[in-house]
């Protein structure tokens, strides 16, 4: 099948385009003002998430209230969580966490700065991870800080057969110890043993609530364990894992500009964000809807 193939408009009921980027997941959602969105159109955009995993929002001039209001429409909403220093989220809105390098008096206003973001999935070392996020561009770099996505569904499906049966029933604990900028985080005492860390022990194989699908549940790489193993033997199997992650058939790139909301599902994609010159400036809102409870 050719890119123009891939990439042609799917047909919803509502009158908006969902467009495939023709990578192994994500779409974006045209014609839309998430502001104004009817319950006709939402419809289609959670199927279209469902189906795509993640969905790109471009030209949107959404306020702070606007951004909560759309993300509730898919649940309740978790509050910022607790990261290293620099303001934790906007000033009255618990819901609305600050990713960015920007200081202010010589405090950060937000968290993970202007280095690389490892791969990782959003919060994994809770017992009741959020399913989604919906990060919304404010201001951004001229070049840099863009966001990776990958297909959890995608990765699970490439795995040998052989490979598939000796994880089958594994559990993985999720390290809580540092966020994926790579900072401690606060009133956490850093360890690097990933046996005696903080974190949540999940399923490694898990079937979305939603979709049916399998999918690995991987978290991020640091201080993962693989529980009941020899710690010699989790290191080396979830390196032979985490191999596969940044193949490029099993993810897409994506450049940011200002006004633009991506939204994807925690459960079923990892995410990673190149850096960018600490010179410029980044300055994103991100929400996090609540997940009922641990992937299964």
């Amino acid at each position: 099948m050719n890119v123009e193939s891939k990439i042609a408009r799917e047909t919803v009921a509502a009158p908006i385009d969902i467009v495939p980027t023709g990578a192994a997941l994500g779409a974006e959602v045209r014609d839309v003002d998430l502001k104004a969105i009817d319950a006709r159109q939402f419809a289609a955009v959670k199927h279209a998430w469902h189906r795509h995993q993640v969905l790109l929002f471009r030209g949107q001039a959404l306020g702070d209230q606007d951004l909560i209001a759309f993300s509730r429409r898919f649940g309740d909403l978790d509050f910022a969580p607790v990261q290293e220093t620099g303001r934790r989220f906007v000033e009255g809105l618990p819901e609305i966490y600050i990713v960015s390098n920007v200081k202010q008096n010589g405090e950060p206003i937000g968290s993970l700065g202007a280095g690389e973001a490892v791969w990782h999935t959003d919060m994994s070392y809770l017992e009741k991870p959020p399913m989604a996020s919906m990060l919304y561009a404010l201001e951004v770099p001229p070049a840099g800080g863009n966001t990776s996505f990958c297909s959890m569904y995608a990765i699970h499906d490439a795995l040998p057969s052989d490979l598939k049966r000796r994880i089958a029933g594994l559990k993985i604990k999720h390290d809580g110890t540092y966020n994926s900028g790579g900072f401690l985080r606060q009133g956490v005492t850093p360890s690097d043993d990933p046996r005696t860390s903080p974190g949540a022990v999940h399923p490694l194989v898990c079937t979305h609530p939603d979709t049916g699908r399998q999918m690995l549940y991987l978290g991020r790489r640091r201080n993962a364990y693989l529980v009941g193993l020899e710690l010699a033997c989790s290191e080396a199997l979830l390196d032979e894992l985490w191999r596969l992650v940044d193949r490029p058939e099993f993810k897409w790139e994506h450049v940011w500009r200002v006004g633009d909301l991506v939204m994807w599902d925690n459960r079923c994609t990892m995410h990673r964000r190149d850096p960018f010159d600490d010179a410029t400036r980044r300055v994103m809102h991100r929400t996090q809807i609540k997940g009922s409870a641990s992937p299964a």
